[in-house]
């Protein structure tokens, strides 16, 4: 990897973004988002709607359903991802263990196809058997796409130098965008019904795009001079949280960004649900909708990669959340599509620029030698987030059920509060170092 980031130093311009580890690694970002927006965004909580969502009550009881098992997801992670880091740290190895989890999340996600297809007479606490597999899988291709990010988003800091880093993570996520207009395709073969149909070809579409990873880039192995067990990877992790004081700008982030992608974790989790029950678009508008979000957000990975070069990181996240919670307030009182469609817009500008602007920040502030850790404890934080938000969603649609659509407004009105706390705890990141 150190070749790839030599070589990277000498590129200028366009040339940076067409140097070949540089593209392979923007092009995973281009797979693995196929199966955040087809999955997690799109597909996977439509067939919940089309199974569970026969009223009113039901369809709040399938946004429950959605959000927990988002939340069931994460927590696996949370158990997992500082320890991968960890891992990174002590073994140089980041590709090997990408090519790992790419391979159980294609695995998870095409199984979920072939269960779905399959009618089974009997049923589990009262769901059907085949339901209740495709949640099973969905949990496993989950923890397994996100484990594979901990080491993806990691292995950015191995492609340039620190001031490379806004342009390279906009490129990233802008072609990664890009791989949503891919994975979109499949809608053609689906319809308005058996959404089901959606997750094999997702699966041989996220393996496709990965493999320029695969075979382009190399891992550059760290030497250690003993073998340690996995677990004890949390031996590092206490000693790293007792050092706090020394890292108390990189601990403050974390809290922002626990907040902050608390937001914006959970409406990806819920947008699909969201759009079609509370404002009453169908689901071909939505896929349009979605196809000018992932526009939005292309563009505005691509500006904020500039942004953040030319006045920071750090402010550049600033906006990004104000944007984010302008986002959420028009979506929350949203009576019509239009301004669904303004909110969708903004969101996606905000979506793509918050995980360019955030891992640009990541990489400025913390110390090469725990890099990995540090990106392990990032993931972790997201986690436990990506848990707290889908369970106060879910919990306020299952309470407030009876009231119908109004439930899902104060479920995401939920979400401007967190993101207004995260950027409280933002302002105060900088002045932790003085």
């Amino acid at each position: 990897m150190e070749q790839s980031k030599t070589q990277s130093q000498k590129l200028r311009g366009t040339a940076l973004y067409f140097s070949l580890p540089i593209l392979a690694w923007a092009l995973y970002d281009a797979a693995n988002t196929i199966f955040s927006s087809n999955i997690n965004t799109i597909f996977f909580p439509l067939y919940l709607q089309e199974i569970i969502g026969t009223n009113k009550v039901q369809e709040q009881i399938a946004s429950t359903v959605i959000t927990y098992s988002n939340a069931v997801a994460s927590f696996l992670l949370v158990l997992f991802s500082p320890l991968f880091g960890v891992l990174m740290d002590r073994t140089g190895r980041k590709k090997k263990y990408i090519i790992i989890f790419t391979i159980l999340t294609v695995l998870g996600t095409i199984l979920m196809g072939v269960v779905g297809g399959i009618t089974f007479e009997d049923s589990i606490m009262g769901i059907p058997m085949s339901l209740f597999f495709v949640i099973l899988l969905f949990v496993f291709a989950k923890f397994a796409y996100h484990s594979s990010l901990v080491f993806y988003d990691a292995m950015i800091s191995d492609l340039g130098t620190k001031e490379q880093m806004p342009l390279i993570s906009g490129f990233g996520v802008a072609v990664g965008y890009m791989g949503t207009l891919i994975g979109l395709a499949v809608y053609l073969f689906v319809g308005d019904g058996d959404f089901y149909r959606s997750f094999i070809p997702t699966g041989v579409l996220f393996l496709l795009l990965s493999l320029p990873l695969f075979f382009i880039i190399k891992d550059t192995p760290k030497q250690t001079a003993e073998k340690q067990s996995f677990l004890s990877g949390y031996k590092e992790i206490f000693e790293t949280f007792k050092q706090a004081r020394k890292y108390r700008e990189i601990f403050t982030f974390m809290i922002a960004y626990f907040f902050l992608n608390d937001a914006v974790a959970t409406t990806i989790a819920v947008m699909a649900v969201y759009a079609n029950t509370v404002v009453g678009i169908s689901t071909g508008k939505f896929i349009i909708l979605y196809l000018v979000s992932t526009l939005s957000s292309i563009i505005g990975s691509f500006i904020f990669g500039y942004i953040a070069k030319k006045i920071g990181a750090y402010k550049s996240i600033r906006i990004v959340g104000i944007l984010l919670v302008v986002a959420l307030i028009i979506a929350a009182v949203a009576w019509n599509e239009l301004q669904f469609w303004v909110a969708g817009s903004m969101f996606g500008i905000a979506l793509g620029s918050m995980w360019v602007t955030s891992r640009a920040y990541i990489v400025e502030i913390t110390p090469e030698e725990k890099r990995g850790q540090f990106f392990g404890l990032f993931a972790f934080s997201g986690k436990v987030s990506s848990i707290v938000g889908p369970l106060l969603y879910g919990s306020i649609t299952f309470i407030f059920a009876d009231l119908g659509n109004t439930a899902s407004r104060m479920a995401l009105g939920s979400l401007i509060i967190l993101t207004v706390i995260g950027l409280i705890i933002h302002g105060k990141v900088q002045k932790s170092t003085n």
